[in-house]
């Protein structure tokens, strides 16, 4: 039984449960406040019984000494016993009326006994045969003389009982307002947690597997307090943050997707063209023995620019997974003087493409990977010379300040259309539409060149400026002074 009600109790919902439990403690906050005040009220009425008993001693006393009998106003129901002393022993004397003495004078008579035992007045309770509890008052009138009085306590009883009676009606009714408007303003304080619960509830419904799934759903009930309110914001910026993991997710697929297309799409031609040379070479070389030479000329471009292209993205895929061996090979290194021979392999190998390097007359040393950084440096001028016309001038400037140090490569070409400036770092991206491979590459220049200056800890960027000017920026950290690293 108590474990069925146990289990009814805890499936009940949380305002319910609250609910009674102040009901349940109002209950008792509601006891102890009645049986102090119904204790406190008989204490304060027997007290005032008292005061009366005494008071009608008083002058029942000097009315027993100067007439030797009781006379003046009597109380209904009262009872007076008048006990002379004998031996020390209270007999009692005939009472002036009938109805002074009740039919049983066994407490009374016990009440003289415990005065004259005690010397004082005696307050005392007692039941009286077929009456009911009197308060009995023993006193001494004069010597050897005893007067008990006995006031009823009904009174007493009835009034204590209407005032429990009061008080069960009204702490019941209390108690009812308590429970009932307690649970509406409980359920209303909860209904943020129960929208909170139905926006879990929808999530957990909602398709999570696709991978432009969102989250539409947010708690949106406002009140509950302060504290409803921080776990609601807390809620609701949870979901932000699943829905931008969702996001970066689905784009991240996206992109994952586009990059094996976009490989496939690369690796598929150089394939094609070797299995195709094979072909020709296969049915070719032995009857015409001159086209054998450039046949295998042509196989070995399409694996060397198959090779090529597989040894960048191996590159990246290293950079990606941030393995514990980097593919970087850190040495003291002067940047200017890196930037000088990238300077002059570009003006040998692009004799139409005027170059001016701007740098200080101070070398620049910096802890680096001078073949990968170099690398960089190549791409952009390779860049700068691939996508502008023959005679657009280039120029390379390094700027150095107290924490990094910059290397901007610029030309004066077409540019770079506005639509296509934020994606030039995507991988396999080209402005080049038609994808020629004489102008454009693979399109992982860019990105490898970004994915290296970044494992330098450095940024890279194309500037902000006229559209016909074309600038790239890397900017490296410098290796803090040699002096600094010590006191």
């Amino acid at each position: 039984m108590i474990g069925r009600l146990l289990r009814s109790y805890r499936s009940m919902r949380l305002g319910t449960r609250l609910a009674l439990g102040l009901g349940a403690l109002a209950l008792v906050v509601f006891a102890v406040v009645g049986t102090a005040l119904t204790t406190y009220m008989r204490d304060y009425l027997s007290a005032q019984l008292d005061d009366q008993l005494g008071l009608a001693q008083t002058a029942q006393s000097k009315s027993i000494e100067q007439t030797g009998t009781l006379q003046g106003k009597k109380y209904y129901r009262w009872y007076y016993a008048v006990y002379d002393v004998s031996n020390g022993t209270p007999v009692l004397r005939k009472p002036e009326e009938s109805s002074d003495l009740p039919t049983d004078i066994g407490a009374l008579t016990a009440v003289a006994r415990a005065q004259l035992a005690a010397g004082t007045e005696v307050l005392r309770t007692s039941d009286l045969t077929g009456e009911g509890e009197y308060r009995l008052r023993g006193c001494a009138v004069e010597p050897g003389v005893v007067l008990v009085s006995g006031a009823p306590m009904d009174s007493i009883d009835d009034t204590v009982r209407r005032l429990v009676t009061v008080q069960v009606v009204a702490f019941g009714l209390a108690l009812l307002a308590l429970v009932v408007f307690g649970r509406r303003l409980l359920r209303n304080g909860l209904e943020p947690l129960s929208d909170m619960a139905r926006t879990a509830h929808g999530i957990a419904s909602h398709n999570l597997t696709e991978s432009a799934a969102r989250l539409p759903l947010r708690a949106a009930k406002r009140g509950g307090g302060p504290e409803v309110e921080e776990l609601r914001t807390a809620f609701n910026t949870m979901l932000e943050h699943i829905d931008d993991s969702l996001a970066v997710r689905a784009e991240a697929e996206q992109r994952l997707r586009r990059f094996v297309a976009d490989a496939s799409h690369e690796l598929r031609t150089p394939l094609m063209s070797v299995r195709g040379y094979a072909d020709l070479f296969q049915y070719a070389a032995a009857n015409h023995p001159e086209e054998r030479d450039r046949h295998l000329a042509r196989l070995r471009a399409e694996a060397a620019r198959m090779g090529v292209l597989l040894d960048d993205l191996l590159l990246l895929a290293r950079l990606d997974a941030a393995e514990v061996e980097a593919p970087l090979r850190l040495e003291d290194t002067d940047l200017t003087e890196l930037v000088r021979e990238a300077a002059d392999a570009f003006r040998a190998a692009h004799p139409g493409h005027p170059l001016t390097v701007t740098t200080g007359p101070e070398p620049v040393p910096l802890r680096l990977d001078p073949v990968r950084i170099r690398q960089v440096l190549d791409n952009l001028l390779t860049n700068a010379a691939v996508h502008t016309p023959a005679g657009t001038p280039v120029s390379v400037t390094v700027t150095v300040t107290a924490r990094s140090v910059s290397v901007s490569v610029a030309d004066h070409g077409l540019g770079i259309p506005p639509g296509d400036r934020a994606r030039v770092f995507d991988r396999f991206y080209r402005v080049d539409k038609a994808r020629s491979r004489d102008r454009g590459g693979s399109g992982l220049g860019l990105s490898v060149a970004r994915a290296l200056v970044e494992a330098h800890s450095g940024t890279i960027g194309l500037d902000k400026g006229p559209t016909a000017t074309t600038s790239f920026t890397l900017t490296l950290p410098r290796n803090p002074p040699p002096d600094h690293t010590g006191t």
